[in-house]
Parts: C-alpha cells; sequence; structure tokens
C-alpha cells in the first residue's frame, strides 16, 4: 500500500485551515465591525466605515439608552425570554420521552402535527394569531408572547430531545423498575441528569431565537409593557435622520447576552449535537 506523499498531506492541511480561518472570519468580522463601530462618533461611521475610532469612549451607550426605552425592552426580553424558555424545555422533555420510549395509537399522528408545524410559516398564522389574541385579551401582554414563543420553540426542540433520548439505553430505565422505582421516579432521577446536555441544547437554540424574533414582538404588541430588546433598533433608525453611533451600541448589547451564553454552554452544546454520532 503506496503512502500519501508528505506534500499533499501538507497541503490539505493547509488548505484546511484556510477554509476554518475563511469561514471564522465571516461569523466573527460583522460583530467585530459593529464593535468598533459602537465606540465611533456619527462623522467617523459616515467618513470611513472600517476605521478605527480616535478614541474609545461611552458616549454612544449612553445615547442608546436616551434615544430608546431600551432598558425597559431588555427587562421584558428577560421575563419573556427566560418563561418561554422554562415552559419549551418542561414541555418538551416530557413529550419527547414518551415519544422515544412508548409506542401508542396515535404516536405517529402526533409525530406528523409537530412535523408539519415546522413547515408552517409565521406569516400564515399571522391574522388568526391577531384575532385570537384580541378577543382573549392578551394582545400587547408579556402572557401572549411567552405562549407564541413556547409554541415556536417545541417542535424543533422536540426532534433534537427524540435523538437524544435514544442515545441514552433502555437498560438504565430497566434496572430502576426492577429495584422498585416508579416511572416519575426513574424520568426525574436517572433520564434527566443523563439528557443534561440535550435540555441545555435545547433551552440555548429557544432563547437564541426568541431573544433575536422580530416579527411576533412587533405584530403583538403596540405599547412598551411587552416589547422586547429587537423592537428597540427600530427607533434609531427614522424617517429624515438615522443614529448610526447609538444604532451599534444597541446591537451590541443586544448582542452580547446571546454569546456569553454560548461560550459559557458550548460545551454542553458540542456533547449533545455529537450524541449518537458514534455508537458504542
Amino acid at each position: 500500500m503506496k503512502k500519501t506523499p508528505q506534500g499533499i498531506i501538507y497541503a490539505a492541511k493547509t488548505a484546511k485551515y484556510i477554509f476554518m480561518l475563511f469561514f471564522t472570519l465571516i461569523a466573527v468580522a460583522p460583530i467585530l465591525w459593529a464593535g468598533i463601530s459602537s465606540f465611533k462618533t456619527y462623522a467617523e461611521i459616515n467618513s470611513s466605515a472600517l476605521s478605527f475610532p480616535s478614541s474609545f469612549r461611552l458616549d454612544n451607550y449612553r445615547a442608546a439608552f436616551q434615544y430608546a426605552p431600551i432598558a425597559r425592552y431588555f427587562c421584558n426580553s428577560v421575563i419573556i425570554v427566560g418563561l418561554s424558555v422554562l415552559v419549551t424545555v418542561a414541555l418538551v422533555a416530557m413529550c419527547a420521552y414518551i415519544i422515544s420510549r412508548f409506542r401508542f395509537k396515535l404516536k405517529t399522528l402526533i409525530v406528523l402535527l409537530i412535523s408539519a408545524s415546522l413547515m408552517l410559516p409565521a406569516q400564515a398564522i399571522s391574522q388568526p394569531l391577531f384575532a385570537i389574541f384580541q378577543k382573549l385579551h392578551i394582545f400587547d401582554t408579556k402572557l401572549g408572547l411567552i405562549i407564541v414563543y413556547s409554541a415556536m420553540g417545541i417542535p424543533m426542540s422536540f426532534f433534537v430531545m427524540v435523538s437524544y433520548y435514544k442515545t441514552i439505553s433502555t437498560a438504565l430505565e430497566e434496572s430502576a423498575y426492577i429495584d422498585g422505582a416508579s416511572f416519575l421516579q426513574t424520568f426525574g432521577y436517572i433520564i434527566l441528569p443523563l439528557a443534561k446536555p440535550g435540555l441545555v441544547t435545547i433551552a440555548l437554540l429557544q432563547f437564541i431565537n426568541t431573544w433575536n424574533e422580530f416579527y411576533f414582538a412587533l405584530m403583538l404588541t403596540s405599547g412598551d409593557s411587552a416589547r422586547t430588546v429587537p423592537i428597540a433598533l427600530n427607533y434609531y433608525m427614522g424617517t429624515f435622520a438615522n443614529n448610526y453611533s447609538a444604532l451599534f451600541a444597541a446591537v451590541v448589547m443586544t448582542v452580547l447576552p446571546t454569546i456569553i451564553l454560548f461560550i459559557v454552554l458550548q460545551k454542553q452544546v458540542v456533547e449533545s449535537l455529537t450524541a449518537g454520532a458514534v455508537k458504542g
């Protein structure tokens, strides 16, 4: 068997690192650009979008709080997103476990309905949803957005958790049942701790999707009591004038929680996404 020449191996490794660097720059460059621009004045942004600021000052961040009620919207986002994540994780953790472990008549129908919901565009349910919320008097409320965001997050989270539960050996549950453990005890004390990476993954995905969601947050609210952070970015774009300096500062404050959360939880996310890739 012939050995691969060292030159080809070196060229392959070099090409791999070039591709990795290229895609990393594509992902990181916009964030770095927004971060640098958040310290520049309006004149500096207009004169050169790619230049560095003359000095790093926090005036733009102070202006961001003056132009829009971003502090209130930030608190609204924390409440709405936090509760929607809890609801989604709680419902999906139980539902996905039943689907992955048991057989019953309506199992196929339930999976098909959840699959169909993934193909339903948000615009198709906008008008019915608006009318229902008006009649139920939950329009322009945090409860309304929590319900919508939880429902939106269930389908994708459901399939992630079904796949993860299937990587957990059923022998553990059988041993627990033999030792006298009930169904709830087995689920709570054995399955949930083992499923922690999967639960962290769906929680993070739900957080990212709902934290950055704009369409329903705008359509189902009309005042400041329930609007979220992405809506605040509209305040910096006017008909006759745009405050780009404050806008970049607001963008940085908006994306920073998501970046920090992913950095903290990346180990569990990678473990969950790679689970089941290799059977052993």
